[in-house]
């Protein structure tokens, strides 16, 4: 977990640094407060996967490259290898594959502690979610409509360019992989 969160840290400075920008400039364009990504960068704070989706889209970068070591195209992660510790929503994440700018997507396996729920704020444009149920029922509400209850082998493609919450509503945990497909001209520039 800890070289994760100093990943973390270290990307975000790069980023900051490759585009020039102060801790304001970084701030505006993420929607994340400056004291948040000072603590960030220098490892005090363990972000939300919600907080590291807004420094990736304000940074116009995938969601994986922020937390995901480096790797070769087309490999698999291990159990553990690129797992992200529980945020603060009792959010968990896993790397199946990191971005891959030559076909566009991402892909995750996701899971949520039981009662747990988390709340995203909408991508960039041309962000399309693929969710697919492996283990427990996700109630999924998309900004303006119902929630959508998911069974497993249930799957659900949305775009992810406005609000979106993902729950738990069972009572063991609920475990989905969230494919993560950017189209041309969606940013995620690596």
């Amino acid at each position: 977990m800890q070289e994760i969160a100093g990943h973390i840290a270290q990307r975000l400075r790069a980023l900051r640094r490759a585009k020039g920008w102060s801790l304001d400039r970084a701030a505006r364009a993420t929607g994340v407060s400056k004291a948040m990504l000072g603590q960030i960068e220098r490892g005090e704070s363990s972000p939300t996967v919600s907080t590291l989706w807004k420094i990736a889209s304000g940074f116009a970068v995938s969601f994986s490259s922020l937390f995901a070591p480096p790797g070769g195209e087309g490999e698999v992660a291990t159990a553990g290898e690129t797992r992200w510790g529980r945020d603060a929503a009792g959010m968990q994440a896993r790397v199946l594959f990191a971005f891959d700018p030559l076909l566009g997507f991402e892909m995750f396996e996701i899971e949520l502690a039981p009662g747990a729920e988390s709340a995203s704020t909408p991508h960039a444009q041309g962000v399309v979610e693929h969710i697919v149920v492996l283990e427990g029922v996700l109630g999924l509400t998309l900004e303006g409509g119902e929630e959508r209850r998911l069974a497993p082998g249930e799957g659900l493609r949305f775009h992810a360019d406005r609000h979106h919450l993902m729950r738990n509503l069972g009572e063991g945990p609920l475990r989905f992989h969230d494919v993560i497909h950017y189209l041309p001209g969606a940013a995620a520039g690596d």
